[in-house]
């Protein structure tokens, strides 16, 4: 398997601080974390800070794990896509967090304060879904392809109950068909062994439609329908599609 088919890109999604942030920063060393949201202080990683605006990438000389770009508006992202584009770094994985929020900051660069009127709601699905399916197509870059793309959605229930991705217009429909997986990450109780004791919480992401969650996923089947906690991870679910990473000499 070579490197370039080594790769997998993933929409994850779930309730407030169900863990998909601390999954996504799972994804293999080194890795660009695009932080939309301001939670990666608060992440187990040892952070280098980037400005794409102003710099180039950072050389992954083993003092860090993940260099954040800290986005305050929608250019920064932009800025960030075209240094990968262009291959001129060590990057193996890249991470949004989230979609949803980025999607807010693309508003108010096309609207400003002023609401959405009903030609610029196109687009806005025109900029934000040629941005998904550039950066999905960087696992496919000629020189420097990621292994992992993450993005992080919030979660919206529709009518039915049924749990989907947070995303406004019609990106809310196309964005699941871009990528690898479509993962809905939940806490839930599970029954004590033994019956003396209370339930205990577990952490597992859904990659199979079912009545609550929007799901899905194009590996055949090697994740299963539900990934556990042990397995709960971006390079143990690449180990578990494509097998184990050959040990480099």
């Amino acid at each position: 398997m070579s490197e370039v088919q080594r790769s997998l890109t993933m929409l994850v999604y779930g309730e407030s601080k169900v863990g998909k942030s601390t999954f996504a920063v799972t994804a293999p060393y080194p890795r660009l974390m695009l932080d939309v949201e301001g939670g990666h202080r608060f992440l187990p990683i040892n952070v280098k800070y980037w400005d794409p605006m102003r710099e180039e990438p950072p050389v992954a000389d083993g003092t860090w794990d993940t260099c954040v770009v800290v986005v305050h508006d929608y250019d920064t992202v932009l800025k960030a896509y075209q240094w990968l584009q262009m291959g001129k770094h060590q990057f193996k994985s890249l991470i949004i967090d989230s979609i949803s929020e980025l999607q807010v900051k693309c508003m108010d660069s096309i609207a400003g304060t002023e609401a959405m009127k009903m030609q610029q709601w196109g687009e806005l699905l025109r900029h934000m879904g040629a941005l998904l399916r550039d950066l999905r197509d960087l696992t496919m870059h000629p020189t420097a392809p990621l292994e992992a793309i993450v993005l992080t959605a919030m979660d919206s229930p529709d009518r039915e109950g049924r749990h989907h991705p947070y995303l406004q217009g019609q990106l809310k429909v196309q964005a699941p068909y871009f990528y690898d997986i479509l993962g809905a990450i939940a806490v839930e109780s599970v029954l004590n062994p033994d019956p003396m004791q209370p339930p205990y919480k577990v952490r597992r992401m859904y990659v199979e439609r079912t009545d609550k969650f929007e799901a899905g996923e194009r590996v055949q089947g090697r994740l299963g329908s539900v990934i556990e906690q042990e397995n709960l991870g971006v390079e143990r679910m690449l180990d578990l599609v494509f097998g184990p990473k050959p040990t480099q000499q």
